[in-house]
């Protein structure tokens, strides 16, 4: 991963858009949906607080001098099809808001990333906004019904999973927020699944295995296997290497060993 993927609130706050025609129009259109405040003077926009930039001008060295100064005055910079200028670049953007799914290439296609975004419109529902507004509403109640973090986890992840009562790829999911909150037994209890790798390549897991990664609470892991494998579990689970020099976590733990016959 060569970039970090943010949401940045943008909401009444000032952008600055250098620029005029073809390239520079879409970007005040994208800054104005976010809810953002166009401005197109730089002075201006620096005196109001202005964090980030956009550049499109069609003159190269106009859109390098001005990057240049933006940066110097702290701001990120985005000079339009001119990636190694950019200190972040906008993705292609999947709205089913406040659901926001965006697909990056970090400028290496925008053609690419359009037609990923294009492919997962097909296949996400157009009412998966309701449903995170309505998981949203419910918060309290769910905090209430499930007090622990890792059991409000697994109760949420049995839920929203494949088959799930509000799995977000099946129909009719939205309104049943409520209904699975009234129905909800006790979540599974904690539980601890291990595999044995025997390739460094994160493509080789089976997809049991990356599933499992991705739902961990905590993996622990043979400190001979790759980063890029583990990086595949949440950001937020705990990492442990092995042999266990401390009491067992819990939640759900996947154990990663490592095949000594390669």
């Amino acid at each position: 991963m060569q970039q970090l993927p943010l949401f940045h609130t943008i909401t009444g706050q000032p952008v600055i858009v250098l620029g005029e025609g073809e390239m520079a129009e879409p970007k005040r259109r994208l800054v104005e949906r976010a809810g953002g405040r166009v401005v197109a003077d730089m002075q201006e926009g620096l005196d109001e607080g202005a964090r980030l930039a956009f550049v499109a001008h069609d003159d190269p060295a106009m859109c390098e001098s001005d990057a240049i100064r933006l940066r110097c005055a702290g701001l990120l910079v985005n000079v339009v099809d001119r990636p190694e200028l950019c200190d972040f670049t906008t993705p292609s953007i999947l709205d089913r808001d406040p659901v926001l799914v965006a697909v990056g290439t970090g400028g290496a296609s925008a053609g690419l990333a359009k037609q990923l975004r294009l492919r997962l419109e097909k296949l996400l529902p157009a009412d998966l906004g309701v449903l995170a507004a309505n998981l949203s509403s419910a918060r309290d109640a769910i905090r209430a019904r499930f007090p622990a973090m890792p059991e409000r986890r697994r109760a949420l992840d049995g839920a929203l999973g494949e088959g799930g009562m509000l799995d977000p790829l099946g129909g009719g999911s939205a309104g049943r927020v409520e209904m699975w909150l009234a129905d909800a037994g006790a979540p599974s209890q904690a539980q601890l699944h291990e595999f044995t790798l025997s390739s460094d390549d994160p493509e080789d897991l089976t997809l049991r295995q990356a599933r499992l990664l991705g739902m961990a609470d905590a993996v622990l892991a043979d400190p001979r296997i790759p980063a890029r494998i583990i990086n595949r579990a949440r950001a937020d689970a705990a990492r442990f290497e092995l042999p266990l020099q401390e009491p067992m976590p819990e939640g759900l733990i996947v154990i990663l060993n490592w095949c000594e016959e390669k």
